[in-house]
């Protein structure tokens, strides 16, 4: 996504694509089935998709067991195969070797110091990138197959470095030494040029392409202003350099750069941001995605005609995920709906086929006992309008019993909540809680000027824009605006903190997911592979070693005694991003002045869930937090 840094963002993000299909609903006269959480939870999330050498298998992780574990399933549908069987760390697939042997990554109890692990013929686990306080991470393929390249900040904790890995055998080689503060995003097929990201702001960054052969760099987006330029990927003939900028426009639009100089060429825009283009396995198709309002649009095209190539409508919800087999004959992908999560679906060019290959949703769940996401549109308190997603338990209109509501603020500083299966909405809204996701402005999707306009500005006006939303929760109807609580998970626990803070009579009560309450020990204790955005932060945010009175002025922990409301803190004990203490003494000022908090900490968590049974618990906990401070007294 465009600009954004991953510094509180919780977890991965499903863009959705195309417009979602309508659902059958209920008739209004029965009401919903309500579900307890563990039935909930029950539902099955699935992560990553990479086709077999032969083209007979999809190779994928699913928390099935409880826990992210690698499964094959054929191409033409049937049981799923489990190649893991992991009970501490979440596996995630990433790739096949020619060979049939497979990589996968994890790390250590979500401490995102993930390594590269080969899985042999016989089942065995070997650590591609060993070593201990590295991260690793797989860049991509060489289009023959003979190479995979691999980022690691092995040599200094602060840089990635390029290594080029050869197949069969795997021999390491360091392609390109970082020193700089590069965001290295791809290398050419012939092995000459590898590109590379330089950020300057959260809105300003340059594309560079590094010689291997002569070791020189050159700078290929001149550019005056605040421009945001993002390689993407070289074409299949070592030509050109496939980009994404917004120089001279609100959104980011497709260009390339040749590779033998000359201007750069305009390829594709739309009304929206351009997220991402690449070309298939074997050069025959370049693929574009659009976020259009929260939902990603695909564009599909013969790569040497540059003709649109049509693709099936997803049967119900959006796709996500796109993989192409090595033949490029098939299409791996997810479908992702307001009321069904991800499903992966296989797409067959020949016979324009599609086969459905798992069913994630519980199968003791209608999906029509749950809800639809209403992307809606309110004006916050100096006119500007905000997007927002709504979802409203069946059943609720004016004129009858007024409902709780839960405004939700997404990670960030630059996330998006999109319009997919989100199980703990759906959960809230099937107990009856009306759930308002708010994208306050510095949201990604909406434009650079909207995108920017939190710039330095934290703890007030993006604020502001979540406290405009109970307004639009009481134009409805069937709010009660004295029961609403504010919930957010990385920033949007920053949020949370921030509202019960600097606005202490606004919400009813607040959830905090692993949130800051101190953003000079947080901008103090970012993991040192951020050092490529480090500055950026700091211009967006503030500067620790400079601005400490503009930081504690907007860290909710150093105004922790103008808190009044009930809170419920939920923390990951292995979290790298917003550190323990952030929670414990935030909890521990509120314990100081007598008022009501809840703790719950995961010793075997980082920033997000990666075990079913601690998502589960955290869940199941707000929902008893809301009930105790919002449900009226029976």
């Amino acid at each position: 996504m465009k600009h954004l840094s991953p510094l509180l963002l919780a977890g991965g993000l499903l863009l959705p694509l195309m417009a979602p299909a309508q659902q059958k609903k209920r008739p209004a006269a029965a009401p919903p089935k309500r579900y307890s959480i563990e039935q909930f939870m029950t539902t099955t999330r699935l992560s990553g998709r990479a086709f077999s050498p032969d083209e007979e298998q999809v190779l994928y992780s699913s928390n099935q067991t409880g826990i992210f574990n690698l499964y094959t399933v054929p191409v033409t549908g049937g049981a799923a195969t489990p190649l893991s069987a992991s009970t501490k760390e979440s596996l995630y697939a990433v790739t096949y070797l020619p060979d049939g042997r497979i990589l996968y990554r994890h790390d250590q109890g979500g401490d995102e110091n993930f390594h590269l692990y080969l899985r042999e013929a016989d089942g065995t686990e070997r650590d591609l990138t060993p070593g201990t306080k590295l991260r690793a991470e797989f860049l991509a393929w060489r289009r023959d197959n003979k190479a995979f390249y691999v980022l690691s900040n092995e040599r200094d904790p602060k840089f990635m470095d390029v290594y080029r890995y050869a197949v069969p055998g795997l021999q390491r080689t360091l392609l390109f030494r970082n020193e700089q503060g590069f965001d290295p995003a791809a290398v050419s097929d012939d092995e000459r040029w590898v590109a590379l990201q330089k950020t300057a702001t959260t809105l300003d960054s340059d594309v560079f392409l590094y010689n291997v052969a002569s070791k020189e760099l050159k700078a290929v987006s001149q550019h005056q202003g605040s421009v945001s330029n993002v390689p993407m990927a070289f074409d299949p003939s070592n030509r050109y350099l496939y980009a994404t900028t917004d120089d001279g426009a609100e959104f980011s639009y497709v260009v390339r750069y040749p590779l033998s100089g000359g201007p750069r060429q305009t390829v594709e825009q739309a009304k929206w941001d351009a997220v991402y283009t690449a070309f298939s396995r074997t050069g025959q198709y370049r693929l574009t995605m659009f976020n259009e309002d929260g939902r990603t649009s695909i564009r599909l095209y013969d790569a040497i005609s540059g003709k649109p190539v049509e693709l099936p409508a997803p049967p119900s919800g959006t796709i996500s995920g796109v993989s192409f087999s090595p033949s490029d004959m098939l299409l791996a992908y997810y479908v992702n709906g307001d009321r069904t999560p991800s499903d992966l679906y296989v797409y067959n060019f020949a016979t324009r086929r599609t086969t459905r290959l798992t069913q994630t949703l519980n199968p003791a769940i209608s999906a029509d006992d749950l809800v639809d996401t209403k992307t809606i549109r309110y004006k916050s308190f100096d006119g500007l309008e905000i997007p927002a997603l709504l979802y409203t338990p069946q059943g609720a209109r004016p004129g009858k019993t007024k409902l709780p509501a839960v405004v939700e603020v997404h990670g960030g500083p630059g996330g998006q909540s999109t319009p997919n299966y989100f199980p703990l909405a759906q959960y809230l809204a099937n107990n009856g809680y009306v759930v308002l996701r708010v994208n306050n402005r510095g949201s990604s999707g909406y434009g650079k000027t909207f995108f920017a306009a939190d710039d330095r500005k934290h703890g007030r006006e993006p604020l502001w824009d979540c406290l405009a939303a109970k307004k639009y929760l009481a134009s409805l109807g069937y709010v009660d605006t004295t029961r609403v609580a504010i919930l957010g998970g990385s920033y949007g626990g920053y949020m949370t903190l921030s509202a019960l803070t600097f606005a202490p009579q606004r919400f009813a009560a607040g959830v905090d997911i692993f949130g800051v309450s101190n953003w000079v020990r947080t901008l103090q204790n970012i993991p040192p592979y951020w050092e490529s955005f480090r500055q950026a932060l700091y211009q967006e945010i503030g500067d620790p070693t400079t601005e400490l009175d503009r930081l504690k002025a907007t860290s909710p922990l150093f105004h922790a005694d103008k808190i009044e409301r009930p809170l419920l803190v939920i923390q990951g004990a292995n979290d790298p991003r917003v550190i323990k203490p952030e929670s414990d003494d935030i909890v521990a000022a509120v314990k100081k002045k007598g008022g009501a908090v809840e703790y719950v900490v995961f010793e075997d968590e980082g920033h997000g869930f990666a075990k079913r049974a601690n998502e589960q618990r955290a869940y199941e906990s707000t929902l008893n937090f809301l009930n105790k401070y919002l449900q009226p007294a029976n």
